[in-house]
């Protein structure tokens, strides 16, 4: 990874690595901000040439792959598997000379991209494949890799530069402050002085300096656009404004606004821009100048160019976003054709991509119920996306407009949703709890469900539910657990619930029947990855080991089977428990490995349950004591009860092994919780 500020080198850095790259082949591909909700594009940019080895990977990688970049028709590619048949796919390219993949702008590039390059370049391993990243701030999904910090030119060398390119006399000070300002930046020191006032050359009064660098360099470029034919500033808009760096694209676009090949060679002559193979610009700045450059009126008119030329066959929803971003005011065909986009994104799994179109769709639309319900559906997409703040926005637009019982139910759902994935523990149970009885008239199946999530968002809330809490959630669905379904979601519900507010005994043959049901081969893939957490919890609560352990052991291989990394590492967790509980102590520490690693690559944070137990039964007081510390003291101020009372446990479990028994009390009774009353000693599920 070479990290670093705008215009520090880490282009010209990957441009010598490629050009020196010998005997090898060289990917490449780089972010575009207006990129950034697409799925799957910048993948697509880089590894679109190495599509003929896919034939060579196991069948559901490379139907993943090829439903991810729009090839084929399928269910929603699971991301783990896309990861998976992208190490695969540079593997197969690699096999006949070395593979150098360069990826610039790495913090532009789609979500979807740059957690599947991430997986892949943490398990390269042998492979003859490099993967090297640019970005000025790495994200989470490249954290771990070793990583070049690009920094400014020294004092000397920043002078020499900026010698080396001024065209007449330099004030001392006014060169002392540009260097100092710029920290020697190579793209600013060249930049920031040219146009430059003679006023501001010799005597440095009015400087700028309260513009941050990047500003400064865009305000640099910006000044020199204005200096280039207004045909030659068109063209750059245009090309600005479709990121493809398609040349036949834009020049068919061009010929609609009456722009000229000729408008091309002051831009290139100025070196801000190249129109060869590619449209290429300078820098990205380059590019963020030339857009912002342009009116909000003529960018209406550039993309409606660009949307006229796009066939929308080949690409629809690129067409569609032209269309969309053409639009002077609510266009209910357009807003339609976005809601059609997000259809598809949500098929390829790109759930940011989906969110996008939605919010934009909701955006163009004039009827205020169906403006409504597109922003709910949208809020939706960007909670699956992980952008929770985005997604309580647009629960207001939809709040704002009228909405039926259902989907006003939906909304309520919604918030309880984001606040559990917030990790705002308290916050969930109460509104969770609403919205399902809100539901219970309008839509059963969604009311046990939605009773389930209250269920286990009071479970995790713990000492901090509140309103809401464990208690209240079970009385509040028992009515609805007693009315009969065959739905899994029903059985579980009714087994968990019976068990809280009758008690084990009273609750034991129904959860032996989950237990059972579970168990056996009559339950679904898609119900045992999406209930089996609580099952096993039912089987757990009435001591049956033998099925909690099918249980588990099951669900981990579904998990591994359709990349289900949500789930993976609190089924692996619940596995680790198990072993450090049997005393196999190799087994629950490579569980645990296993586990902080899927976690890495995913970027989920969860209580280290398991490795407090392990640390805690080894007496192992260094490695214990911190874990415990820190997870109570994270737990608290995330309202996760929980994992509050599970660290005070294994506190308890440190110091009775230790011999220090006031101390083992103390915290014992610390831990003491309902919960203990209706679970075996540590087999909460957690």
């Amino acid at each position: 990874m070479v990290r670093g500020e705008p215009g520090v080198g880490k282009t010209v850095l990957l441009d010598y690595l490629a050009g020196r790259a010998s005997g090898c082949l060289v990917a490449r591909a780089a972010g575009v901000q207006s990129e950034m909700e697409l799925a799957f594009a910048g993948l697509h940019q880089l590894c679109a040439p190495m599509l003929e080895h896919a034939a060579s990977l196991p069948v559901p990688q490379r139907e993943a792959l090829r439903t991810a970049f729009g090839l084929s028709a399928g269910s929603v590619p699971d991301r783990f598997l896309v990861g998976l048949a992208v190490l695969g796919l540079l593997s197969e390219t690699a096999g006949q000379r070395p593979l150098v993949c360069v990826v610039d702008d790495m913090q532009w590039l789609d979500y979807a991209s740059a957690q599947a390059l991430g997986f892949a370049a943490r398990r390269l391993a042998a492979d003859p494949v490099g993967l090297v990243f640019a970005a000025r701030v790495p994200g989470k999904d490249v954290a771990g890799l070793p990583e070049l910090v690009v920094a400014g030119l020294a004092e000397g060398d920043a002078r020499e530069l900026l010698e080396s390119v001024l065209t007449g006399p330099l004030d001392p000070r006014v060169r002392d402050r540009i260097i100092a300002d710029t920290h020697g930046n190579p793209l600013a020191l060249l930049e920031l002085t040219t146009g430059l006032p003679p006023a501001q050359r010799t005597g440095g009064f009015g400087l700028p300096g309260a513009v941050p660098l990047d500003g400064r360099i865009e305000e640099s470029f910006g000044r020199q656009l204005e200096a280039l034919p207004a045909q030659t500033r068109r063209l750059l808009q245009l090309a600005a404004a479709d990121p493809s760096g398609d040349p036949v694209l834009m020049w068919r676009a061009a010929g609609r606004l009456a722009i000229g090949a000729g408008a091309a060679r002051p831009a290139e002559e100025a070196g801000l821009g190249e129109f060869g193979a590619r449209v290429r610009f300078r820098h990205p700045l380059v590019r963020s100048a030339a857009y912002r450059s342009a009116s909000v009126q003529t960018r209406q008119e550039l993309h409606g160019a660009l949307a006229e030329v796009t066939d929308p066959a080949v690409d629809p929803d690129r067409r569609a976003w032209h269309r969309a971003q053409a639009a002077p005011g609510p266009d209910e065909e357009v807003a339609t054709e976005l809601e059609q986009c997000a259809g598809r994104a949500q098929r390829r799994g790109g759930l940011a991509a989906a969110a996008a179109f939605l919010e934009r769709s909701a955006g163009l639309t004039l009827d205020p119920a169906r403006r409504a319900q597109r922003a709910l559906a949208a809020a939706q997409a960007k909670h699956q996306a992980g952008a929770l703040d985005a997604a309580l926005f647009l629960l207001a637009m939809a709040q704002a407009g009228p909405l039926d019982e259902l989907a006003s139910a939906r909304v309520d759902l919604l918030r309880g949703q984001i606040a559990f994935a917030s990790g705002l523990g308290s916050d969930a149970p109460p509104l969770l709890l609403k919205a399902a009885k809100r539901l219970e008239s309008l839509n059963l199946d969604l009311a046990r469900e939605t009773y389930l999530s209250a269920w286990m968002a009071a479970l995790f809330a713990g000492r901090f539910a509140g309103a809401g809490d464990l208690t209240e959630v079970s009385r509040a669905a028992r009515g609805l657990a007693a009315v009969h379904s065959p739905h899994p979601a029903a059985m579980v519900l009714d087994a968990l619930t019976l068990l809280v507010t009758d008690g084990p005994v009273a609750a034991a043959p129904a959860l032996r029947q989950v237990a059972r049901v579970f168990a056996s081969d009559s339950i679904s893939a898609e119900e045992e990855i999406r209930w089996g957490w609580l099952a096993q919890a039912a089987a757990s609560a009435v001591w049956d080991d033998v099925r909690w352990r099918a249980m588990l052991a099951r669900q981990v291989q579904l998990a591994r089977d359709v990349g289900a990394l949500d789930q993976l590492p609190i089924d692996l967790g619940a596995l680790g428990t198990d072993a450090a509980w049997r005393g196999d102590f190799a087994m629950a520490a490579a569980l645990i490995a296993e586990t902080d690693a899927i976690s890495a690559a995913t970027g989920s944070r969860r209580p280290p349950f398991a490795a407090m137990l392990l640390a805690s039964l080894r007496g192992d007081q260094a490695e214990a004591a911190p874990l415990i510390e820190a997870t109570i003291a994270e737990a608290t101020a995330g309202g996760q009860g929980i994992a509050v009372t599970y660290a005070h446990w294994a506190a308890a479990i440190l110091a009775n092994g230790l011999g220090r028994y006031a101390d083992a009390l103390a915290a014992a009774q610390q831990a003491r919780t309902p919960l203990r009353s209706i679970w075996p000693c540590g087999r909460c599920p957690s």
